[in-house]
């Protein structure tokens, strides 16, 4: 197992009545699962949506990667078996997996990667990583082995493979991979129920099918937190990863369950839509920054599980600085930016809120302390598809709050046409320069630099680091400690 940062500096009539019995035992032993995640994906294929709920339920079980990102943020091989990285880090030679076959039967190999990789970087591609595949350059050596060019430095590049965005698919499954995925995984779609479930059934053609040993998956989707703690309770739910954390002491004291408080690499911000008026006044928006109390909204939205953040970036992550003292929560000094900016009071903004948990919980705390400087933000609580489609697709909203779970995603800053419609001809600079340095301690202070200027710029309100809690039975075994990426990893899972 290779850490991504290390890799930048494997007698007949006596025996016969006991064979009965222990048959016995090995058949009524439970092989199935019920999960439930708060959201319903839009879809399966996650080269085609944002939508973290996807990976929650396809990455690792029906979608595979090149690399597999473990839960210490480690990476190791998964449809590559080994890699090459050159000094300057921009030429990847991956060796790949043989004897492996996609759920239809066709073979994974070379071309599978090369084409996955064009098509995610291609003119028609809707991948959310578009703009990291379009600088990549795939070269099929021979059937097993291909070779990746970079145009920029990515220390995380193998990190990147092991994401949802970088599955392999088979070509001829494209077009209906978001309702019938095909891919290499120990899993495949059993049945989807929209609006209630989604069923997964281990693939006996996989090559390590015997050694699964949860059979069948269902995950169910309950956004509401009540529902939620109520499901765990009636034993309808074996495990929640990411459940609201509002019950967890009620938890921690039950004898049947365990809890798992995980780390992440997430960011709740609220944003806020910089191309619309008079949003794109960066008064305005350093306004709305002061006027948030960052600890209220950690204690209203995440139940006090969070970590304050002054950026687009967290604690422990390469080259974070601590930018929580750019934009404190100071009222007065909201008043007097709003009045510096010519704000006719009140103004009022609209609040889109997706249906999670922090989000519907943290909306409130948030208008309640913009109303004390003046700012009147009517909440409009919206569901998961309309959020993406609207909000994130057509930038129809004000403000949003929402968490971006992705673990390196300071580049959308970089992207001229991202939902929050943030243009800045320095920080562009400054990430190109960031995407061209080898050397770690010149990149951690350029790190340093971005994060300031977003702080600086009031680009978003930056919020917390959100931590997770996972809640499940006592007896089910290899659940994720941390989370770096969102995913639930079938194939780990067992019952004792």
């Amino acid at each position: 197992m290779l850490n991504r940062r290390t890799l930048l500096a494997t007698g007949a009539l006596v025996s016969t009545p006991l064979v009965w019995p222990l048959n016995a035992l090995a058949q009524s032993k439970k092989d199935s699962l019920t999960l439930a995640i708060a959201l319903e994906p839009p879809g399966l294929d996650p080269t085609a949506s944002a939508a973290s709920s996807i990976g929650e339920i396809v990455l690792y079980n029906v979608f595979e990667t090149l690399t597999k990102i473990n839960a210490d943020g480690s990476v190791s091989p998964l449809l590559a078996e080994s890699w090459e990285v050159s000094s300057d880090l921009k030429t990847t030679t991956l060796r790949l997996r043989k004897g492996v076959r996609f759920h239809n039967g066709e073979p994974f190999n070379a071309a599978a990667v090369k084409f996955s990789f064009d098509r995610a970087g291609g003119d028609k591609s809707t991948n959310k990583d578009k703009r990291t595949f379009a600088n990549l350059k795939t070269q099929v050596v021979d059937e097993h082995t291909v070779v990746i060019l970079n145009e920029e430095i990515d220390p995380e590049f193998l990190f990147m493979l092991g994401q949802a965005t970088a599955i392999i698919v088979e070509p001829k499954s494209v077009a209906t991979n978001a309702t019938k995925p095909v891919g290499t995984g120990p899993y495949t779609l059993a049945k989807w129920s929209k609006g209630a479930s989604i069923t997964l059934r281990a693939w006996d053609g996989f090559r390590h099918a015997s050694s699964l040993r949860i059979r069948r998956a269902t995950f169910r989707f309950i956004p509401d937190p009540a529902a939620q703690v109520a499901a765990l309770l009636a034993g309808d739910v074996d495990v929640f990863p990411r459940v609201t954390p509002r019950s967890v002491a009620q938890f921690k004291a039950h004898p049947r369950f365990q809890v798992l408080v995980s780390g992440s690499r997430a960011k709740t911000i609220l944003a806020i839509n910089n191309a619309r008026k008079p949003l794109n006044d960066v008064r305005v928006r350093r306004a709305i920054a002061a006027a948030i109390d960052r600890k209220a909204v950690i204690d209203g939205g995440g139940d006090g599980y969070g970590v304050p953040i002054g950026s687009h970036y967290v604690p422990g992550a390469f080259g974070y600085v601590d930018t929580t003292g750019i934009n404190p929560y100071d009222v007065d000094k909201a008043k007097q930016l709003l009045a510096d900016a010519g704000v006719k009071l009140p103004l009022t903004l609209t609040m889109t809120l997706p249906p999670t948990p922090y989000a519907r919980q943290g909306g409130e705390v948030i208008a309640a302390q913009l109303a004390k400087v003046g700012i009147i933000a009517k909440l409009q609580n919206v569901e998961w598809a309309q959020w993406l489609s609207a909000t994130y697709g057509k930038k129809n909203y004000d403000l949003t709050l929402i968490s971006h779970v992705e673990p390196f995603d300071l580049g959308n800053f970089a992207k001229p046409d991202y939902y929050w419609g943030y243009q800045s001809p320095q920080f562009n600079a400054l990430y190109e320069k960031i995407q061209t340095t080898t050397r770690p301690a010149d990149r951690a202070r350029l790190l340093g630099d971005a994060q300031r200027l977003l702080a600086e710029d009031a680009a978003c309100a930056f919020l917390y680091q959100p931590q997770w809690i996972t809640v499940a039975t006592k007896n089910l075994k290899g659940l994720w400690k941390d989370m770096p990426i969102f995913v639930n990893d079938l194939a780990a899972l067992s019952w004792v």
